[in-house]
């Protein structure tokens, strides 16, 4: 007879989870918010987070709907699975707030960025600049005789790899938009 497979937390003896419904692992989130594009809207949004302590790492605002007045908030955030389902459901509590998503939860997603790196070098390090690019599908946007910026678009961690061979190659500025996140299939 094998033995049972039996999770932390439960017991052979109980058909119920046993198991604490919180929990404090940190998770990152990708929260998309419709919201009617009208003055103090994203004021009021943003008030929300430094109100209550939370941190967002990434912040993406643009119109999306000109005749419908609507602009789409795309937040990345972190915090225990309790926490994010409060900023949920208080961001759904804000009048001007039309739609809240939570693209993490909610399944499948497409996140993207789009960064400007300029690289300082030359002789061999320029060189090595121009192949990782090639190899990451960065552009040249921009080029002098001592620097170069690049132009890359994709996830963020694909950015911050690249930033990070960019670092000994002489890297002085990075700038980048945020993300942008759509769930992925017909809604």
């Amino acid at each position: 007879m094998s033995a049972l497979q039996i999770k932390k937390g439960s017991s052979k003896h109980s058909a119920y989870n046993l198991r604490p419904t919180f929990s404090d692992v940190q998770e990152a989130h990708t929260i998309t918010v419709l919201v009617e594009n009208e003055p103090g809207v994203l004021a009021r949004v943003i008030g929300l987070f430094s109100g209550r302590g939370y941190n967002i790492d990434s912040l993406t605002v643009a119109e999306v709907d000109h005749e419908g007045h609507l602009s789409r908030i795309t937040i990345v955030t972190t915090g225990t699975p309790q926490v994010i389902e409060q900023i949920k459901a208080q961001l759904g509590r804000i009048v001007s707030v039309r739609d809240v998503h939570d693209l993490t939860a909610e399944g499948s997603s497409v996140e993207r960025e789009l960064a400007l790196m300029k690289v300082n070098g030359s002789g061999d390090k320029r060189v090595e600049a121009l192949r990782l690019a090639d190899i990451f599908r960065a552009q040249v946007v921009d080029s002098t005789l001592e620097s170069f910026i690049f132009q890359l678009t994709g996830a963020p961690d694909k950015i911050d790899a690249f930033a990070d061979l960019m670092r000994p190659l002489g890297l002085v500025q990075v700038a980048r938009t945020g993300v942008a996140a759509l769930s992925r299939g017909t809604d």
